[in-house]
């Protein structure tokens, strides 16, 4: 294989993980747009995970056509664990920013690419590059420096379903890549279920509590569920190129692109960031960049 080719590999998987992390962070623009978000926990990560659902069925649809069912029966334990772990991340994601503070759960959220790099080290083999070493700890820093002047208090059951969502996210990258035959799209399907499943269940079987809900929130949550999707698409996609603990660095982007579109006014939610904010942002993302140009020339595709 040429180094050309090598090249082309690495920035394609870059590229991918890199705007499924933007993706993604339009999410917080959907949830800034709900009327009382709080209140409607379960139902949003209902219509959320039955959107993504039916929206990786339609892409396996299009994609593979009406065969596409086929893939179901070659899950495998990786994939129903990986379908576990994604709900993970969904679920504990809405209640850690729900419960505590959003300086705790992005704290949490910065250790999702060590916890990466720990599971695939003992699970895959894969060694852990300086470079990309090197780059998560300046994104650790940068998350640091952005909740500099928050309150780091709240509950510590909200920190710890924080981490348990980091985790959850950061075992489904690693689930994904621990057999390549296995479905990915497949598993993000098992993922949306489940989350649907775990939503209906503490909402008591019943769909009255949906009655009360704004339609807006119901429209925003699927929409939600659309920005979701599309990003877990490329991430999936970008996932054959790039070892665990790199793919889980880059969608640390989400949290950039996050502060971001409230801030600017063209959204017209115009949340200012403080200084310490806009720098632990601008260090992530040099963070990402500076592992991305570090890393292009010297690292083969890990899986074709």
């Amino acid at each position: 294989m040429s180094e050309q080719t090598k090249n082309s590999y690495y920035f394609t998987g870059f590229s991918l993980v890199f705007f499924a992390g933007l993706f993604w962070s339009f999410g917080v623009v959907t949830v800034r747009y709900m009327v009382d978000a709080h209140q409607y926990v379960f139902q949003y990560l209902f219509y959320r995970g039955l959107s993504i659902t039916v929206l990786l069925i339609l892409y396996l649809l299009i994609r593979e056509g009406l065969s596409f069912y086929k893939n179901f029966f070659r899950i495998g334990i990786s994939g129903i664990l990986g379908g576990v772990f994604l709900s993970t991340a969904f679920i504990g994601f809405i209640f850690s920013i729900t419960m505590t503070t959003a300086a705790v759960t992005l704290f949490m959220l910065a250790a999702m690419p060590f916890i990466a790099a720990i599971a695939a080290y003992f699970v895959l083999g894969e060694k852990l590059r300086p470079m990309t070493l090197v780059s998560m700890i300046i994104a650790f820093c940068g998350i640091l420096i952005m909740i500099y002047n928050d309150s780091l208090g709240g509950s510590i059951l909200g920190a710890l379903i924080g981490f348990c969502s980091a985790s959850g996210f950061a075992f489904y990258t690693v689930t994904i890549r621990w057999k390549p035959e296995t479905p990915k799209f497949t598993t993000v399907v098992l993922a949306g279920i489940f989350c649907s499943i775990f939503s209906f269940i503490l909402l008591g079987f019943t769909l009255e509590s949906f009655q009360s809900m704004p339609t807006i929130n119901s429209y925003l949550s699927l929409l939600h569920g659309t920005i979701v999707s599309s990003g877990l698409i490329l991430y999936s996609l970008g996932a054959k190129y790039l070892p665990s603990a790199e793919l889980a660095l880059l969608s640390l982007m989400e949290v950039v692109g996050g502060v971001l579109w409230v801030w600017l006014p063209v959204f017209g939610i115009n949340e200012i960031p403080s200084l310490t904010v806009l720098i632990g942002g601008i260090v992530i993302t040099i963070a990402v960049i500076l592992h991305g140009f570090g890393t292009s020339r010297k690292r083969e595709p890990v899986t074709l």
